[in-house]
């Protein structure tokens, strides 16, 4: 579990590897791409037992790596929207949100 507060270093972590990430799964690199989104989404974890649980559900479903590679970028994805909300207006100032992401999040609300 995270302790303490989110701290802008942690959100600028976890969206660089999340962007990392998308390359490598545009580029069909999906092993390295869901390494990626792991590392993203256990950035100051806010449950430490999602990404163990999610292994499991996709290995039980027998998923090909692409498959588990969209799974994992949507559990990144989710999980950096949730650490950007953590921070306050001026943390979120420092921290250049790709716009992209900001698209996305906006779909969400």
């Amino acid at each position: 579990m995270g302790v303490g507060p989110v701290t802008v270093e942690e959100v600028r972590e976890a969206q660089e590897c999340l962007k990392r990430g998308m390359n490598h799964h545009e580029n069909k690199n999906f092993s390295s791409a869901i390494e990626d989104f792991k590392k993203a989404a256990s950035t100051h974890p806010f449950d430490a037992n999602h990404l163990p649980e999610l292994e499991k559900k996709l290995k039980a479903g027998g998923y090909k790596k692409q498959q588990e590679s969209i799974a994992f970028m949507g559990c990144a994805s989710v999980h950096l929207q949730h650490l950007v909300q953590e921070l306050s207006d001026d943390q979120q100032a420092e921290v250049p949100v790709d716009e992209q992401f900001i698209a996305i999040f906006k779909d969400w609300e």
